[in-house]
């Protein structure tokens, strides 16, 4: 059933943009653009016509993010989505007829599907409290011949966990040993951060994917993979002979946001619009155990001894409110904790967000009543 236009239905499935200026910002570079078309949309995109684009890419990250340097334009791939960007990293390292990849036991539902789509097999490595676990990754690869990790280390999908430097020069050093490629997704992104991302650690076969999707547009879909040293010529191929490039109109519309800096500004303000609703949902769900960073637009609620997080979801639709279960991010046969992951809605009332959260809180305080026969 669709709830998207329902009445009084508080959606924490997804985070939801809120509108800061993005609106009116693509617009006047969609304007803008138009008022510039020429021959070159009579064109493909081809492999080098988008260079005036990924120049503009790295004025995407902020000044002191240890990305920025590396995001130079013979490095990037500029993707549909962050989405696209995962699976052209997958068409670009799996080898053979069925490649083995690894990734966190509970992980970004997309990376699983993307995994099928391209024929491979998934193996889920054990999480703590800063996220994937060196030694059960090396276990891992020591029992299957795997070509691939894929990490989200700050800001980790589902639980919203943020990897140490020290953790991440341990999972580099094992995927070294084993020589795996490091797949870094930085979709989801808080604003502060100041520890070194994969890319910087392991230039040599670290690929960093991010997008536009979470803060500033999500109907764009603009993705950037920055490739490791020396392999972007050949991300850039994979992406011709995938869909030919990004469209014309895409490139040109997104690359007056970048240069002129309201992508960064608009980023930032969407960053600063989700951390108050963060406050607000801290606020009210404070008493119960919940994991959330700074900015970061949505939380990981672990349930009370009694529930499972099945049962939870169940009872907030009945009460209007949408999530997710921690069972929605498991890796084919695991165990899933009895938790929810609560995104932001950007796209409601504040009132309408505390008081769908109240109706969350109410739920919690009561014990579930079915008992399964």
């Amino acid at each position: 059933m669709s709830y998207e236009h329902s009445e009084g239905i508080v959606d924490f499935r997804s985070p939801i943009l809120p509108d800061v200026g993005q609106v009116a910002a693509l617009a006047k570079a969609m304007a803008e653009a138009a008022r510039e078309v020429d021959d070159q949309y009579l064109k493909y995109p081809g492999l080098r016509r988008d260079e005036y684009c990924r120049e503009a890419v790295v004025n995407w990250f902020p000044a002191g993010c240890s990305v920025r340097p590396l995001a130079q334009p013979e490095n990037i791939v500029l993707t549909l989505g962050g989405q696209n960007g995962l699976s052209l990293v997958l068409q670009c390292c799996l080898r053979g007829d069925r490649p083995v990849v690894f990734a966190e036991e509970l992980a970004y539902p997309g990376f699983r599907h993307a995994v099928r789509l391209h024929r491979a097999e998934i193996q889920p490595i054990a999480l703590d409290e800063e996220g994937m676990i060196p030694e059960a990754l090396d276990r891992a690869a020591r029992r299957y011949n795997g070509q691939l990790v894929f990490i989200t280390p700050d800001a980790q999908n589902p639980t919203a966990v943020r990897m140490s430097t020290k953790r991440r020069l341990e999972i580099v050093e094992v995927a070294r040993r084993h020589n795996l490629q490091i797949v870094e997704d930085d979709c989801y992104t808080a604003p502060v951060n100041d520890l070194p991302a994969f890319r910087a650690i392991a230039p040599e076969r670290a690929w960093y994917v991010t997008s536009l999707s979470k803060t500033i547009s999500a109907g764009m879909r603009f993705g950037i993979v920055v490739a490791p040293e020396g392999m972007g010529e050949a991300g850039r191929l994979t992406a011709q002979h995938s869909y030919f490039g990004l469209p014309r109109p895409v490139t040109d519309i997104v690359t007056r946001l970048l240069n002129s800096g309201e992508a960064l500004r608009l980023r930032l303000a969407a960053q600063a619009e989700m951390d108050r609703r963060l406050k607000l949902a801290i606020n009210i769900l404070g008493g119960y155990e919940i994991s959330w960073q700074e900015g970061l637009s949505f939380l990981w609620l672990r349930l009370p001894l009694g529930w499972r997080g099945s049962t939870f979801v169940r009872m907030a639709e009945a009460e209007g409110v949408l999530l997710r279960s921690a069972d929605e991010y498991v890796l084919q046969d695991g165990h899933a904790p009895n938790a929810v992951r609560i995104a932001l809605a950007g796209g409601v009332t504040e009132n309408m967000m505390c008081q769908a959260l109240g109706r969350l809180t109410g739920i919690l305080q009561s014990q579930p009543n079915e008992i399964p026969v």
